[in-house]
């Protein structure tokens, strides 16, 4: 468990987030939970996490480097009863938050849940289950908390109308201060224009839709994962990077001239904040996650024909997609989060809007 420190001003609301996913995790889950945990005490709240360090851990199926605790309820909730937090936010729906969620029931805790991830959809591509079996499951997680945290409005939408409760929005942000153009940058040294894709090298990334097109220059992949021996094999004129991090993650987006994002399942996408960032115009699908980010700018294209996006978006100068992460700093989702908290504890408190019970889905 990794504490960060209050800001001073008197007691600080303390929150327990409880993650399965963290490092040595790269992704937007990891990378949003850290940048609450840094700026929380700014607007009056410490953020303690239980992660899976500690336990044993056995590998999760297809997704190797992603290790999930070996934990029961009794145990989360002593260690919740130790913290003495006033909130605990569930932050994934792995075992740990699984321990943690019934913990929370049994002691009658306020606690929150995010939702970051479209399971269901992930769950079709490897094993044959139904996109509303898994539905009933996550519906069954979310809508006994105070309250889910969603990154967008169109997901709040299609989520209330799949019948999840007490929504709660909560965006995302960029450290544009990190991530930014470097003009003459070109670490991949391969021939321009070069057109990048940053994230999990998974099947639900939908990458051979990119990978497949008939591009000028160059593609690159920046990232790992189960899918990665079977791409490169299929496409041996394309460069995989790996997994980047620090310095070498922002030259890299920095060499590029087009973000390319082919997913149609992502919630939101914090890779493309970080391409906008850095001056990369954006192509995309018109999808739940780019459309919330792109729409109604002209930082990117949004095309059902991702090749006539990504040659479109070539078109498109470095300032405008900077301009557009600017107003995306990390900030307001900060401050989202920590109200978001201070909202549903204090109608706990009142009484209000009873949650759910234990029931089997």
């Amino acid at each position: 468990m990794t504490a960060a420190a209050g800001n001073g001003a008197g007691r600080p609301m303390r929150v327990l987030v409880v993650t399965d996913t963290w490092r040595p995790q790269v992704n937007g889950v990891v990378r949003t939970i850290e940048q609450i945990v840094l700026g929380a005490p700014k607007f009056g709240a410490e953020i303690t996490l239980l992660t899976t360090e500690g336990f044993r851990t056995v590998p999760l199926p297809t997704y190797p480097e992603i290790r999930l605790a070996i934990v029961g309820a009794s145990q989360v909730g002593r260690i919740i009863d130790a913290a003495a937090v006033d909130h605990v936010h569930i932050s994934t729906e792995g075992p740990l938050g699984l321990a943690a969620r019934r913990a929370c029931l049994r002691a009658g805790r306020s606690f929150t849940t995010s939702y970051h991830t479209r399971f269901p959809e992930y769950v079709r591509r490897r094993v044959p289950i139904p996109e509303w079996l898994t539905y009933a499951w996550l519906r069954w997680f979310h809508n006994a908390g105070d309250g889910a945290m969603v990154a967008t409005q169109s997901l709040a939408d299609e989520l209330a109308a799949r019948g999840f409760r007490r929504l709660l929005r909560w965006t995302r942000g960029v450290d544009a201060d990190r991530f930014r153009p470097r003009p003459g940058a070109d670490v991949f040294g391969r021939p321009r224009p070069v057109f990048l894709f940053v994230g999990r090298v998974a099947t639900e990334k939908n990458l051979e839709a990119f990978l497949s097109l008939d591009l000028p220059g160059s593609k690159v992949i920046v990232g790992d994962g189960p899918a990665r021996t079977a791409l490169e094999a299929a496409f041996p004129d394309v460069l995989f990077a790996g997994a980047l991090e620090g310095d070498r993650l922002v030259d890299a987006y920095a060499s590029a001239d087009v973000f390319v994002f082919p997913s149609r399942t992502d919630t939101f996408g914090i890779v493309i904040l970080e391409a906008l960032a850095s001056g990369l115009p954006v192509a995309a699908f018109p999808v739940g996650g780019p459309a919330d980010i792109l729409q109604g700018s002209e930082a990117g294209v949004l095309d059902e024909d991702l090749r006539r996006a990504a040659l479109a978006a070539l078109d498109i100068p470095r300032e405008i997609p900077r301009a557009l992460a600017l107003k995306h700093g990390w900030d307001e989702p900060t401050r989202l989060f920590v109200e978001n908290v201070r909202t549903v504890t204090r109608r706990r408190a009142e009484g209000a809007e009873p949650r759910g019970g234990e029931p089997t889905p």
